[in-house]
């Protein structure tokens, strides 16, 4: 992880991000929070989709004919995002050393730019709060990541005032679409379910829970829980959602160099 100083928003001060992707601050904007898109400091290098095997290697065929084999970040089934001849964009760590130089980042799906690297969400979720662009989580004095709670876990954003409330955000990123309607999960998830699960006792505890769906794909506009593939964790989101959760779903722009937030998303359950 990598220190970097910024102007300072509106929790102040610096703040950790990851060293493969850089924020440039930009002044408001017609009495509105601006926030550039989120660059990969690292260059990128284009070429199709091959395969991907043992969950965490990608075979890419570059313009020459040479093949690549990328590292994926991505965990999921990454379902409807993996089209043989489809272009990709590929992060190069420039780190001869390491095993795997080049991760795979970006896929376009239908001329859509999917981002794949589940860790460029919670970064972006992080800045976009503190840049006040999320008007549902406004109003707080403190902002703070990865923060220990409940049964061995770690909310990826917790919200505090001075009076002692607190929002605890979780957030998910999924690529999966079927038309305009971005779904989650792509894969059976017993962890996702257990975070919902977790949400739903701050909840009882008196504070607020926030499950922030990022959706890594522009061209959709609502939300809605894959039954087919993990009814468990439908059926949970569904229940906490009537015990208090409070569900937001936002769209990204997505570009092999840039990751930005874009609209929000209704939500069907």
């Amino acid at each position: 992880m990598l220190e970097i100083g910024v102007p300072e928003g509106r929790f102040g001060g610096t703040h950790t991000v990851s060293p493969r992707v850089t924020r440039i601050r930009a002044p408001k904007c017609l009495g509105q929070s601006y926030l550039p898109p989120m660059q990969i400091e690292k260059p990128v290098v284009i070429g199709r989709f091959q395969r991907r095997y043992k969950r965490f290697l990608t075979d890419v065929e570059l313009e020459g004919g040479e093949v690549l084999v990328a590292h994926c970040p991505n965990t999921g089934s990454m379902k409807g995002c993996l089209e043989e001849g489809a272009r990709v964009a590929l992060r190069d760590s420039e780190d001869p050393k390491r095993k795997l130089r080049h991760t795979f980042q970006t896929i376009e799906v239908d001329g859509t730019w999917v981002n794949v690297d589940t860790g460029l969400p919670n970064a972006l979720a992080y800045e976009a709060v503190e840049m006040g662009l999320i008007p549902d989580l406004e109003g707080y004095d403190k902002l703070r990541r990865e923060v220990k709670y409940g049964t061995g876990s770690r909310i990826d954003l917790l919200l505090e005032k001075e009076t002692g409330e607190r929002a605890y955000v979780e957030v998910k990123n999924t690529t999966l679409a079927e038309g305009t309607l971005a779904r989650f999960p792509d894969a059976v998830t017993t962890r996702g379910k257990k975070h919902l699960e977790e949400l739903e006792k701050v909840v009882a505890e008196g504070h607020r829970g926030v499950m922030l769906f990022c959706v890594s794909r522009e061209d959709v506009e609502a939300f809605s829980p894959a039954d087919d593939i993990d009814p468990d964790y439908s059926q949970t989101l569904r229940r906490v959602a009537k015990n208090g959760v409070e569900l937001l779903a936002y769209a990204t722009k997505v570009t092999p160099t840039s990751f930005e937030l874009a609209h929000r998303l209704e939500i069907r359950l």
